[in-house]
This record gives C-alpha cells, sequence and structure tokens, in this order.
C-alpha cells in the first residue's frame, strides 16, 4: 500500500506487478477489469459474491416520510436502489485479529 491509510487500484495493480510478475500495465488492466466486471453485474441488480471475502448487496428501498432534523418538518424520501457490503465470517475473523 502506498503511504496513505487507503488502499487504490494503482495499489492492487503494483502488487499484482510484484506477486505475479505482470508487467504494469497487464496489472492495471486487470485491476480495471475485475471492477468493471463487478459495477456491471451490479449495474444489472445482481449482487456480487467473492467467497472468503463477502457479498455486495443490491436492496432497494421504498419511498418513506423522513423528518429535517433542523425544522422537524416532515419530507418525503423518494425511493432508490442502495448498495450493501456483508464481510464473509473469514474477514470478520482477520479484522478482529487486528
Amino acid at each position: 500500500m502506498g503511504d496513505s491509510e487507503t488502499l487504490t487500484r494503482a495499489d492492487l495493480a503494483e502488487s499484482l506487478n510484484g506477486q505475479i510478475g505482470l508487467s504494469r500495465a497487464e496489472s492495471a488492466r486487470m485491476v480495471e477489469t475485475i471492477l468493471d466486471l463487478m459495477c456491471d453485474a451490479l449495474a444489472r441488480g445482481e449482487n456480487v459474491k467473492i467467497s472468503g471475502f463477502g457479498t455486495f448487496v443490491l436492496r432497494d428501498k421504498s419511498e418513506r416520510i423522513g423528518r429535517n432534523p433542523k425544522t422537524g418538518i416532515e419530507v418525503p424520501i423518494t425511493p432508490r436502489r442502495v448498495l450493501t457490503f456483508r464481510p464473509s465470517q473469514i474477514m470478520r475473523e482477520q479484522i478482529a485479529k487486528g
């Protein structure tokens, strides 16, 4: 990983380059291809499950009434699709170990 506390696409590509020996360009293309495939599946309404990592789940939320916390005025919240992530048990255990 780079200097920051965030894992980036470039970090993933660099890791592929170092561990598998792919060229930097091939590594970057592979990362982009995987992310594109995941995004396309989610856009089609499919969930994405990566064994040992977790599942990206789409949920449709219906319209509901919300309240502006400052004014207390009720406001309708439009229906929408939300993306959530559920980590696998393996990932939960790894994170708990620190």
